[in-house]
């Protein structure tokens, strides 16, 4: 029963994303310019280049704030079930909240928080 009920969620799933990649691609426009390509500054014409290196630091917050991020939307289906979860549920969010102090802990050994 259980694979089943697996098989047409996927299928469905498949179908319904197939299905708005063909409606949207062919309802939208398509039509192609030089303008198209050209990096969009807020209507002022770009000085040179458009590619341009930023600090590694960036990129390292904005990936360790999603992390972090995603690990705590995790927390909201254990809120929602606590009580029928029992001792078990809580020693599995307790081992969570123990492996993501550690990836904290470690990133910050790292210096990966330090703004150099």
């Amino acid at each position: 029963m259980n694979l089943s009920l697996f098989v047409v969620v996927l299928i469905t799933a498949i179908v319904l994303v197939a299905a708005a990649l063909i409606i949207g691609r062919l309802l939208s426009p398509s039509s192609y310019n030089k303008q198209k390509g050209e990096a969009y500054e807020c209507g002022i014409p770009t000085r040179g280049g458009s590619w341009m290196q930023f600090k590694v630091g960036y990129y390292l917050y904005a990936i360790l704030f999603l992390m972090f991020d995603v690990e705590t939307v995790f927390l909201f289906p254990w809120a929602v079930t606590v009580r029928e979860a029992g001792i078990d549920g809580l020693i599995n969010v307790l081992f969570f909240f123990v492996v993501l102090v550690l990836g904290l802990a470690y990133a910050w050994k790292k210096g990966a928080l330090e703004w150099k």
